[in-house]
């Protein structure tokens, strides 16, 4: 039985200290340093050669605003930034600190601080960053870990940069595809809800007044505006307590989102979206991880989880199992019954040549190419379905609440 590792002590969290000073000549000088404690300032000072006379922590504004979260986007811009420096023969620790104080986020700051210090304290870069698993997943810490143990962290950090970038315009553009229709469902709701509650009552009292029996349509629209001004508090608290219920059963339940993911699969349009999202991410990931010299069945392992949908990550593992057992990747891929055929036939080519990053690396531009053109496709098609849509639902009320108009012939 392996022995239980002690968990890391949580490195000190960074403040901004405001300093006075004298340099080597003499002159007056001052400034700010975020550090970890006022030692370490004057520490620091006094190895620039300045004579520290005032060091104090600055005051938090009285209504701060919270910190920025650290995005993707942040982190695949440390990745180049840091791969640039080590490029240019910077020390790694002068390296964290010169990337670290240069932020703009200070969440950013503190995280890359932190691990500044992790290093200086004799931790390897890997370990380090694996402390803090929300920003650096398994992926990021194993690319990372191949680079230190080949000598060629540079270049791994710039390979890492450029998956970071390629794999979040992935997300962005999925976000896109899932926000039209969203985007649809929400505008027509909030149109109807408009109608029912402020239009049809001004009709109502109107046809009161007639005293004829109103269309069949006209009152179950009549219906639903009663329905709606009387309980809408009931709908709020359904609508929210589903999106709330839903969330947290994704985030909770690996059934939940098998079904929900192998739904959006099978989706009309969208589920061509996701399909060719999958495969480009699976076919990136496993690329960065060939080039850095990571095992097969290591590196499918880690891409298991960056397919981003759960049906593909299992299907993922399952290679992986097969892999280990002696098969080639091309068979393993061809029983999984989930990669085209020209996929296969690019790895296999790989596998023959023994490049099978650079063939996956061609996969991947060529389907985030797909998704980029299915994505514009699909925006062009929905916006004149939200006018459709719109023209339908408005049309429809405006309908119900004339007809009774032309029964006033009867009346009269």
């Amino acid at each position: 039985m392996a022995a239980k590792t002690s968990k890391a002590p949580k490195a000190p969290k960074a403040h901004v200290f405001i300093w006075e000073g004298a340099d080597k000549r003499g002159n007056k000088i001052k400034g700010e340093t975020r550090s970890a404690s006022i030692a370490l300032v004057r520490a620091e000072l006094r190895r620039q050669g300045i004579t520290p006379t005032k060091v104090k922590k600055q005051a938090a504004p009285l209504f701060s605003a919270r910190k920025k979260p650290i995005t993707a986007s942040d982190i695949a811009i440390f990745s180049r930034q840091l791969s640039t420096m080590m490029s240019a023969g910077v020390p790694l620790v002068q390296s964290f600190d010169i990337v670290g104080r240069g932020h703009n986020n200070p969440s950013m700051q503190d995280l890359l601080l932190s691990i500044k210090a992790d290093i200086e304290g004799g931790t390897a870069l890997a370990p380090a960053l694996a402390k803090h698993p929300l920003q650096f997943d398994d992926l990021f810490c194993n690319l990372v870990h191949a680079g230190e143990q080949a000598g060629i962290l540079e270049n791994l950090l710039d390979k890492i940069a450029t998956y970071k970038e390629k794999t979040e315009a992935i997300k962005g553009k999925i976000k896109k595809a899932l926000f039209y229709p969203a985007a649809v469902m929400v505008i027509a709701f909030i149109v109807t809800t408009i109608l029912l509650v402020f239009v049809v009552p001004q009709f109502k009292a109107i046809f009161d007044g007639f005293g004829a029996d109103l269309p069949a349509f006209t009152l179950m629209v009549v219906g639903l505006s009663e329905f709606v001004q009387d309980y809408w508090w009931v709908m709020l608290f359904i609508i929210g307590g589903s999106v709330f219920f839903l969330g947290n059963l994704y985030k909770r339940s690996r059934k939940f989102r098998h079904l929900l993911d192998k739904a959006f699969l099978k989706a009309p349009i969208i589920g061509v979206i996701m399909h060719k999202a999958a495969i480009a991410r699976f076919a990136r990931t496993t690329a960065t991880m060939f080039s850095a010299g990571v095992p097969l069945v290591e590196a499918l392992e880690s891409v298991s989880g960056a397919t981003g949908n759960i049906v593909y990550g299992e299907a993922v593992l399952r290679m992986r199992e097969d892999v280990a057992t002696g098969q080639t990747m091309t068979l393993a891929m061809k029983q999984q019954n989930m990669f085209p055929h020209m996929v296969v036939q690019m790895v296999a080519i790989g596998e023959e040549s023994g490049a099978v990053d650079d063939m996956l690396s061609k996969v991947a531009d060529f389907y985030e190419e797909e998704v980029d053109n299915a994505v514009d496709a699909l925006s062009s098609l929905l916006e004149p379905l939200i006018m459709a849509v719109l023209g339908v639902l408005v049309g429809g009320l405006v309908i119900a609440m004339y007809l009774p108009i032309f029964q006033l012939g009867q009346v009269v």
